[in-house]
């Protein structure tokens, strides 16, 4: 695997460095916007998990 990846031009590896680094930042965003939507209807999600004990609204990457 190492000469395989070795032989990647360096520009190649620097583009999945930063498509990595992108992604990670928007699934840190998504996940703070999907906490503060659970924030923002717990009232919702409480009465829902009155009917259904632990349910939570899902959160898909």
């Amino acid at each position: 695997m190492h000469l395989a990846y070795s032989a990647l031009p360096a520009s190649a590896h620097n583009q999945s460095q930063k498509a990595s680094k992108s992604l990670s930042r928007k699934c840190r965003i998504r996940y703070r916007a999907y906490k503060a939507a659970c924030k923002k209807y717990e009232q919702e999600i409480a009465a829902i998990q009155q009917y259904m004990p632990g349910w939570q609204p899902a959160f898909n990457l």
